[in-house]
Formats: structure tokens, sequence, C-alpha cells
């Protein structure tokens, strides 16, 4: 069934073509299509389209679906081409005519609009949810081990002092700037395009406040040109977000898996969270973070990948649009598979207390001297040509005492101050407007 078919058979090369991965995919959008679906013959009611009877009866019925949906038993029969063609065929086959009235002011234009940017919202939610999980375990493994003294490196050679309590803290923050973007492709997402049809309006009085409204949208995008060109501008935004997530995450698996390597030996993973080889026996080797590290860098080329395909489109809906889906949707279960087992990761990591001491390590603490001479009056440069003058005669020490108390150093994490911005960030997302909004929906 085809919601355009008009007694002309498409040839079935064309058809599979063309249809692509809609059906496994739509799938997904099941859910979202359907609260759309409800949301729109509600205002069909208001504005005099649809009966209170019939708008009764089809709104059971769409409840009905929904469940499916969401319990996993909603399919897309083969011969159909996508979600909205399927819905409606369920009410159609199920209530007579009165199925044939609910796409009335609307096309698959802002169908799928509307379904991208509800889907969306609905990921965007459970990725927050993610992220903020994960920070919690980073900044409980850097109060845990803010004592503990590992090197610092700059172009991969030994620097300064660091500590466990300031690499774990790292990147707790570093999820908070990454909320920010995340925060931003919320913004965009929540808006509604409903109304803009196949991206030129439509001549019924439609009430797009309305509609707005009982979806949980903070706006709507207005201009109805512009509503159909925000496909794939959406999910290019939401992509940057999901690559900053993963940038984070990548960087902490390279972390982990060169403090896993015998040369540096800062840290374990328990046996059972290691893989081993087919030849060497003793070989227990960093999977998990070899995996994050390359799934996230294949996700931080999610903008690129979108973009190549809506460079240089004219305004108004072309086909290419549809190949976007494919990178789009399973890209949130990547990243949530990522950070999941990124925080399972970090949960059991054991932690080497005895790693400064080491000799390769004690040219770390040249800064330290250095700062030690210049608070007992020497100038800066005078210290620093002492101490290098040592380090050339073979002749420095180390003191390993560390006394660092400016904000966000070894001895001032600031952890409280970072889970304070992390938190108002999550907040400012009002997910619970949102919940509210469907909730009552899903009542009517």
């Amino acid at each position: 069934m085809k919601l355009w078919d008009k007694g002309i058979s498409v040839n079935k090369k064309i058809e599979d073509f063309t249809v692509g991965k809609d059906r496994e995919l739509d799938v997904l959008l099941a859910p979202f299509d359907v609260l759309g679906t409800m949301a729109h013959i509600k205002m069909l009611e208001k504005i005099g389209l649809l009966k209170k009877d019939e708008l009764n009866v089809l709104l059971e019925e769409l409840k009905t679906i929904y469940a499916t949906a969401k319990d996993g038993s909603f399919v897309i029969d083969e011969g159909v081409e996508d979600v909205h063609s399927q819905v409606e065929f369920l009410l159609t086959e199920k209530l007579g005519d009165i199925g044939k009235k609910v796409h009335s002011g609307r096309s698959r234009n802002d169908q799928v609009l509307l379904d991208l940017k509800l889907f969306a919202r609905d990921r965007i939610e459970e990725m927050v949810q993610g992220i903020e999980q994960l920070f919690k375990t980073l900044q409980k493994k850097s109060e845990e081990f803010k004592d503990v003294l590992i090197p610092g490196y700059t172009h991969l050679q030994v620097a300064m002092p660091s500590s466990f309590g300031l690499w774990f803290g790292a990147f707790a923050e570093s999820l908070v700037d990454d909320l920010h973007l995340v925060k931003a492709a919320w913004n965009v997402a929540n808006q509604n395009p409903l109304g803009a049809a196949a991206g030129y309006g439509s001549s019924f009085p439609l009430d797009r406040t309305m509609t707005t409204q009982l979806l949980g949208f903070d706006d709507m995008n207005y201009n109805v040109v512009y509503a159909q060109m925000g496909r794939g501008k959406m999910e290019r935004t939401v992509a940057f977000a999901i690559a900053s997530v993963a940038g984070t995450l990548s960087k902490l698996a390279v972390d982990g898996c060169l403090f896993m390597s015998q040369n540096f030996g800062f840290i374990k993973l328990p046996d059972e969270l290691t893989t081993g080889s087919s030849i060497m026996p003793h070989k227990k080797n960093p999977d998990v973070f070899e995996l994050i590290r390359g799934k996230c860098n294949v996700l931080q080329t999610l903008p690129q990948t979108i973009g190549s395909v809506t460079t240089n489109l004219p305004t108004g809906y072309f086909r290419d649009l549809q190949v976007i889906k494919e990178y789009f949707i399973p890209a949130f279960d990547e990243l949530m598979d990522s950070l999941a087992i990124a925080n399972f990761a970090i949960e059991n990591i054991t932690i080497n207390k005895d790693i400064i001491t080491d000799e390769k390590y004690k040219l770390a603490f040249t800064v330290e001297e250095v700062n030690r001479l210049v608070l007992k009056g020497m100038p800066f440069r005078d210290a620093y040509k002492e101490v290098g003058l040592k380090v050339e005669r073979g002749e420095f020490e180390p003191d390993y005492s560390v006394n660092h108390t400016h904000e966000g150093s070894i001895g001032n994490l600031c952890n409280i101050d970072i889970a304070a911005k992390m938190e108002q960030t999550v907040k400012s997302f009002e997910f619970e407007k949102v919940q509210l909004a469907l909730k009552e929906l899903l009542k009517a």
C-alpha cells in the first residue's frame, strides 16, 4: 500500500531501491508517528475536519497501535512503504473511511520531520541519563583516588605531576561541556514542524500552536519552508552533540589502553573484563577500551556524513534525505552502548597507588622545585636555569611533596562545583514538561 498510489505499478527494482531500509528503521519511529497522529487529529476535530465521535474512535485505535509500537510487536507489512502508511492502513482496516481522514492537512514530509524530532528528543533524554551516570562514576573515582599521584604528559613525554583525581575528574567535566552541546541540539529538535505539510503549508486553518502544546514542544518552526529545510539540519546538529560525547569517550579509551599497557602499568581491569590471544597465553587485552575508541571515532564522523548528504540540496524535499536515517537512527544505540560499557569499566577499574616514585618519573617534579625556589625569592628565570643545570649534570633529586591549592588543581579539584554545573545543565532540559504533555496526550 502506498499513500500516493494512483493505480500505476512501480517497477519492483525501483520500489526496492527507493524504499531502502525504511521499513526496518521506521519501526523505531512508530510510537512517535502515532503520537503525532493523535495530536494532529485532536487539532483536526477542533477546526471542524473531524467529528467528536470520529476523533474518539480514532484515538482509541491509535492507543492500541501505540501499545504494539512500545512492546515491539508493531510491524510494517510487506508492500507497505513506511510507518506513516502502515499506521493509516491499520486505522482504515479497522475503522473504514474514518481512518482515511487522518492525513488531512499534512504530508509525509512533515510527518517524518515530526517523527524524527520526537525520536531525537526521546533518545536525547536517554543520552543525558547515560552521560549523567558516567559523570557520577568518574567523579566518585576522582574523589576516591584524589591523593594518588601520576605523571602528567605533554608530547607523550613526562611533564609534571598529575593525579588520578585530576584524570578521572577531567573526563567528568568534559561531559558537562558535551552536555551544553546536547542542550543546543535539544533546543533545535524541540520545535514543532507539523503543519508545514509538503513544505508550503496548507489551505486548511490548521492550529499549529495546539499541536505544539499537545506534543510538549517548547516552540515551533514557524516558517513552513524553513520547517522542511530543517530536515537534515536537525539531524546534523544532534550529530555534533553525539560526536562531542563520543570524542570524550574516545580520549578516555585511548588513555585506558595506554595506562593498561605494561609500559605504564597505571590501571588494571578485572580479568573477566579483558580478552585473550589465540597464540599468546599471557595476554589480557583491553578490547573494551579499544572498541569504545573505534566506535566513538566512527561516531565523530557523523556530522560530516550527514552534511555530505545535505550539501547543495535546493530548498524543498528531496529523496536524498531518506539516506540520513540509516546513519542517524542507529547512532544513538552506538553511543548509549559505549556510555554504558565505559561506565561499567570505570566502576570496576583498579588503580596502581604506587606509581610516581618510580625513577623514570622523577623529572616530573622539576617545575615543583623551580616554584619552591621562586617562593623563596629567586627570580623565575634564574630558578629555571638552576634546576635545568642540575638535570643536565644528573644531580636533580625530587621532593615528592606537592602543594597545589588553586581552583581545579591537584589539591583543590572543585568536584562539587563541577557537579553543580552538571546538575544545572541537566535541569535546563525540563524533560518533565515533555513527559507530562505526552502522558496527557495518551490519556485523551
